[in-house]
């Protein structure tokens, strides 16, 4: 049950993001509200110690200050900056979250 939960809430949420900031070039707080709750209430349940769930919340607070620092020069959308963070804390500290955050540039940058 609980690999069902991980399984499908985070790939519906970033499928429920990307249609909606493409039809309507917004991203709802919900979306980013929904990854955070649910990486809290489950990382714990994972078996994750205290002190990897911190440096997850880490990882999402820095990318959080970095992406609303580009969001404030007009580099990019306020809903992109949350998602990218709310993400970020499901990678945690390690190389996918530098894969994931240069891929998602990438394609950021051929969508716009």
């Amino acid at each position: 049950m609980l690999e069902a939960l991980i399984f499908v809430v985070f790939p519906f949420c970033m499928l429920f993001a990307a249609i909606s900031d493409i039809l309507s070039m917004t991203i709802a707080n919900r979306v980013s509200v929904l990854l955070v709750t649910v990486f809290a209430l489950v990382a714990p349940l994972t078996g994750m110690d205290w002190a990897t769930c911190g440096w997850h919340f880490a990882a999402g607070f820095l990318v959080l200050a970095v992406t609303f620092g580009l969001f404030a020069l007009g580099g990019m959308g306020g809903g992109d900056a949350k998602l990218l963070a709310a993400t970020s804390l499901w990678m945690g500290f390690n190389i996918h979250l530098v894969e994931y955050l240069v891929v998602s540039t990438f394609i950021g940058g051929l969508l716009t």
